[in-house]
């Protein structure tokens, strides 16, 4: 199976670090979210990406032709013009990296890049800037079970506040920031039909519009209820609470 992730976007409520580098490319931990997003399909069996590129999409084309230089000890002779890399920590991973256009919707990558993918085969879809620690072989095999064009994850969103515990205008306690309101949002990770892409008109088409609108009218869109960790990183303050995560040997999305 092959994942198709969106890494084009400006990221602007994040505009602190993303006016240097794509957004897929901010760190946690010392790599690029993209990367983790990458280990958590890797540790499911998923090694085949396509990488959908756009804002300074050449960052990410920069990252991954120096990958061994990334992962690995190198030892560069100058006077001899040689460079040697010393043990090679590379992943097993096949990488297509397809500009998609900088002004293009996320709808019209992913039509952009139908071309690399098989006629027949189901895909992962997500967006490269959130990590869970979504059962993903769960959910592939959810999608195959019910042989519907379109599979998304739904979560209950991380509560941002605490609430009041009250009766009338008595507080009774407090709950340190509840998951959501209640309501199942959107989680971003998809598993599709290639047969999706004909709902997609063209690069002005956000995906989470009239294709998702009309695959869902069908009857053709499914849900995968994710009970455990979610975050995207939207924010400086949410990139921050990830690398707090990381940094103390908690991040729930690590399962490498």
């Amino acid at each position: 199976m092959k994942a198709v992730l969106l890494a084009g976007g400006l990221g602007t409520r994040i505009s602190e670090e993303s006016h240097l580098r794509p957004k897929p490319m901010i760190e946690i931990g010392g790599r690029p979210i993209l990367w983790h997003i990458m280990k958590m399909y890797a540790a499911h069996g998923v090694n085949d990406f396509i990488i959908c590129l756009g804002y300074k999409g050449y960052v990410i084309k920069e990252y991954f032709a120096n990958y061994f230089l990334h992962m690995s000890d190198v030892t560069f002779d100058m006077a001899n013009n040689r460079m040697e890399v010393h043990h090679r920590h590379a992943e097993p991973w096949r990488v297509t990296l397809v500009d998609t256009g900088e002004a293009t919707m996320t709808g019209g990558r992913l039509k952009r890049v139908g071309e690399y993918l098989a006629p027949d085969e189901p895909f992962c879809f997500t967006y490269g800037d959130g990590v869970s620690d979504i059962d993903m072989a769960a959910q592939f095999a959810f999608h195959r079970a019910h042989g519907k064009l379109a599979t998304v994850t739904a979560v209950l969103p991380p509560g941002r506040y605490g609430a009041l515990m009250r009766d009338g205008d008595q507080v009774q306690g407090f709950v340190e920031k509840p998951r959501g309101d209640g309501g199942w949002i959107n989680g971003g990770f998809f598993v599709l039909s290639p047969r999706v892409l004909e709902r997609i008109d063209g690069d002005a088409t956000p995906w989470e519009a009239e294709p998702m609108d009309t695959l869902a009218r069908d009857g053709e869109l499914m849900a995968y209820e994710h009970h455990g960790f979610w975050q995207p990183m939207d924010t400086l303050r949410e990139k921050n609470l990830l690398e707090e995560l990381w940094q103390g040997g908690q991040a729930p999305w690590k399962r490498w």
